[in-house]
């Protein structure tokens, strides 16, 4: 089996190389679209996860809450006593803001000192990061006119305004390239890999090589690992190739583990290479399988979160991206980057990973036939 195996390895290597163009599109295309991502890429956010401190627990500060909560902007996700939790909500991904209000909050106001609140925000996301914080400008103004100035609730009308102090958290600048270019290495990968994959088994339908490999006492196991092994070391090769242009020269930070970075990537090629494999058994030619590839590469890249927020989009379509294994690879991506995230807090993107992997890889075994 193993002879076989390396032999079918061999030839798909010969066959993806010997093209110069071939060669280009493999090592080259990546690179250069994460330079144009880096340099070109520099949208209403709702439903943001919101976790609230409330160390006073007045009349003052609930009313202080409710001003954020009774917009559409913001979506209650936990509440906690102290800044940790806070940042722990936000560190494992249940929470992108964190408005903590001090125990003195009430006391401070009818003193007549000026009050200080703190918001914390998650800054992996950039433009999603700033479009809270002008989210969370506004709702104070509007607090400091409508209620503090006017002195409600409290006995003396000539008291300060509430005071901001904010935190931006893994991303302090909130540059726009630290949240798009870890979503590239994934979505760069998904490309190459569909598109190589995707054409492999049509090609050898096409050129009548099909014909000599299935008189060959090879499996169909054997032939679909023959298959997908050499477009998974291609994968490894442009993140690399990827990650490395976008740390070194784009000096974009990666606070994780390597290690989970390259495993990651092998759990994610399982399911790219998978579907490709699959669109492959299912069309005649390198045409139908072109054109299916895009059908699926476009919707993936919409429904992953590269662009727009998952938060943002209807309930029915956020089921639908539980299907999509580009949305489980950039959340580990941006997680590793920006986070250091570890496996702990990372394991059920993985596990996602895993299962759709398995599945598209077993739907490409049975969909291939030993039979013209």
């Amino acid at each position: 089996m193993l002879n076989r195996i390396k032999h079918m390895l061999k030839k798909e290597f010969i066959q993806a190389f010997r093209d110069p163009r071939m060669r280009t599109v493999i090592l080259l295309v990546p690179i250069i679209q994460t330079f144009l991502f880096g340099y070109a890429v520099t949208t209403d956010v709702k439903n943001i996860g919101t976790v609230i401190v409330d160390g006073d627990k007045s009349s003052l500060s609930r009313k202080f809450v409710n001003a954020f909560m009774s917009t559409d902007h913001f979506r209650l996700s936990g509440t906690g006593d102290n800044y940790d939790y806070a940042v722990q909500m936000i560190d494992c991904g249940e929470a992108d803001f964190g408005l903590i209000i001090s125990p003195e909050f009430c006391k401070t106001a009818s003193k007549n000192f000026e009050i200080s609140v703190q918001i914390i925000v998650d800054g992996s996301n950039a433009m999603k990061a700033g479009t809270v914080l002008g989210y969370a400008s506004d709702i104070i103004s509007k607090f400091n006119k409508e209620t503090v100035l006017r002195g409600l609730d409290l006995n003396s009308v000539n008291v300060k305004q509430v005071k901001l102090s904010e935190r931006i958290l893994f991303n302090p600048n909130l540059h726009s390239k630290n949240f798009y270019l870890p979503g590239v290495i994934a979505a760069m990968v998904m490309i190459i890999t569909l598109m190589l994959s995707g054409m492999s088994i049509v090609r050898e339908k096409e050129m009548g090589t099909i014909e000599q490999i299935l008189v060959t006492p090879i499996s169909k196991f054997e032939f679909i690992v023959g298959k997908t092994f050499p477009f998974a070391i291609i994968g490894m090769i442009d993140v690399i190739l990827v990650t490395t242009v976008a740390i070194f020269w784009f000096k974009i930070p990666f606070r994780g583990n390597l290690l989970l970075l390259f495993f990651a990537n092998s759990l994610f090629l399982l399911s790219t290479l998978g579907v490709g494999l699959l669109i492959s058994t299912l069309c005649s030619t390198q045409q139908q399988a072109m054109l299916s590839t895009f059908f699926f590469v476009i919707p993936a890249l919409l429904l992953s979160g590269f662009i727009f927020p998952v938060s943002n989009m209807p309930v029915w379509i956020q089921y639908l991206t539980y299907l999509n294994p580009l949305k489980y690879m950039i959340v580990i991506l941006r997680g590793l980057f920006l986070k250091g995230s570890s496996l702990q807090v990372l394991w059920p993107n993985f596990a996602s990973l895993t299962v759709l992997g398995l599945i598209f890889l077993y739907g490409a075994i049975l969909r291939f036939r030993k039979t013209i």
